[in-house]
């Protein structure tokens, strides 16, 4: 089962969202990304924390997009 994560790009901060179906390590994504933000259960949730970067949490942005 994937789950969604948030990766963080390095030389531009850009968020975007991925799927996997295991934790991102530095072996796995490290390549693409500086930093990942997850596991969301929902895409919804996801796609709130890419467009709220002053979101603290994945439960605080899981809630938020369901309302």
């Amino acid at each position: 089962m994937s789950h969604y994560f948030v990766g963080i790009r390095s030389r531009d901060s850009l968020r975007e969202i991925f799927a996997s179906e295991f934790m991102p390590c530095p072996e796995s994504h490290g390549h693409l990304y500086v930093a990942a933000i997850g596991p969301f259960r929902t895409k919804q949730g996801a796609e709130y924390m890419v467009r709220n970067p002053l979101c603290q949490t994945v439960t605080e942005a899981e809630r938020r997009a369901r309302n």
